[in-house]
């Protein structure tokens, strides 16, 4: 089906059919024009002619320039060194730049700014959400066998991208004025290790302006059930109590994790003791592969995320008093070397489970559906070693090798089952 019968049908209809999912209808929802208008955004991004959206590429200059337009018709001033555009070049020495052979390439996040009033106009709230994706596949991918061939990263990020821009068309279509200033900036580049995030923390928009808060938008376009992740709610003690009072008129059903560490571009803001939250709508099994395309996206589930996140954002814009900053721990590394070890094939949820590392899913093919290891199942142990969190079970991994024959215990229900998987080769 081609974008415009979609959402033609999306449009004339009021609903719809989201595949693996529930149908959802225009009267629990958004209107079904700007669920399409959010849709059209994703497509444009995702579309084969983007190259997905490879760093180097014509495609990712093309997004790029999409994006600008759009803040530009939101009513976005640029806020860029060049327009809208804030150019760099990528450092060789960054690791996922050197490892991609891409060190040296020019690059650009693209920045909008709506200016706020007051004595609390010089402070910022950061609104962000990362354009690029992986290209023609390669390092990143989870399809060994498909480099060459375009990795669309609909949901990752063009989802993000989406929600990034939607959100600043409402905010900038509010008539209440605002305190503090915001600045949406589409990041590039972070696919290699969050380096446009990086470069802008270093040179923000508006050098005198001091950096509030900053809101990430990653992988928003699979919203399930009303189940939305925030991550990083500890690292302000406002946060959780302020989404909770919101989410009254959004009805999400809410997983807040306190941690804001993780591998997204929030990270380069509270490494720098910025506040931070990440909306999130889990992981699938069509990450950093082929099949992350846009008719798989829940749009009117990217509209209701991206109001919420402009009602908590405007929120923070009109408070008076400064956040409480809360120094998360960065988490320990993982205590062996060598990659991230044996291949098991699980997909996390990222929600978190106690005691064990819930699954959303397992990868088709994969040593986890060879062993009869189901989405649902909670794994908590792996050989000899057991698994209480993510970080345990990268130990365990770490401590084998391809081929190794291990025992799996996972919980299901009510009972606990041991399991037999032969652990394969990443990449393999």
């Amino acid at each position: 089906m081609t974008l415009a019968q979609l959402i033609s049908r999306f449009v004339t209809a009021g609903i719809l059919v989201l595949a693996g999912t529930q149908t959802l209808t225009a009267q629990s929802t958004p209107d079904s024009a700007t669920a399409a208008r959010v849709l059209a955004d994703v497509a444009y991004l995702a579309d084969d002619a983007r190259e997905g959206r490879g760093v180097g590429t014509a495609g990712l200059d093309s997004a790029a320039a999409y994006v600008a337009a759009q803040f530009a018709k939101a009513g976005l001033r640029p806020a860029g060194t060049d327009g809208y555009f804030q150019p760099f070049v990528i450092d060789s020495t960054a690791p996922g730049a050197a490892h991609a052979g891409l060190g040296g390439k020019a690059v650009k996040n693209v920045v909008g700014l709506l200016p706020g009033r007051g004595a609390l106009a010089g402070q910022v709230v950061v609104l962000g959400a990362h354009y690029d994706h992986l290209g023609l596949g390669g390092p990143g991918s989870l399809d060994p066998d498909s480099v060459g061939v375009v990795h669309n990263g609909a949901d990752d990020n063009a989802s993000g991208t989406a929600a990034l821009l939607e959100a600043a068309r409402i905010i900038a279509a509010r008539e209440e004025q605002h305190h503090r200033t915001f600045v949406f900036v589409a990041f590039t580049a972070e696919e290699l290790g969050t380096i446009g995030s990086s470069y802008y923390v270093r040179n923000p928009a508006r050098a005198n302006r001091a950096t509030y808060a900053m809101i990430n938008f990653d992988m928003v376009g699979r919203l399930r059930n009303d189940s939305l992740l925030v991550i990083g709610t500890g690292s302000a003690e406002e946060f959780s109590g302020l989404l909770d009072s919101l989410n009254a008129d959004h009805g999400f059903s809410l997983t807040k994790t306190e941690d804001p560490w993780g591998p997204s571009d929030q990270t380069s803001f509270y490494g720098d003791k910025i506040p931070v939250v990440h909306f999130f709508t889990n992981t699938h099994t069509d990450y950093h592969r082929t099949t992350d395309d846009w008719d798989k996206i829940n749009a009117e589930g990217v509209v209701r995320i991206a109001s919420f996140a402009a009602d908590f954002a405007f929120a923070l814009a009109m408070r008076r008093n400064q956040l409480a900053f809360v120094d998360v721990p960065r988490p320990p590394p993982p205590t062996r070397g060598g990659g991230y070890g044996a291949y098991l094939g699980t997909i996390p949820d990222m929600s978190g489970s106690p005691g064990g590392v819930r699954l959303t899913g397992v990868r088709a093919g994969s040593p986890a559906e060879k062993a009869g290891i189901a989405s649902g199942d909670i794994i908590v142990q792996i050989g000899d070693h057991e698994v209480k969190n993510l970080y345990h079970m990268t130990d365990a991994l770490r401590a084998h090798k391809p081929g190794d024959v291990v025992k799996v215990v996972v919980l299901r229900g009510d009972e606990r089952l041991e399991l037999t998987a032969t652990l394969g080769r990443r990449g393999g």
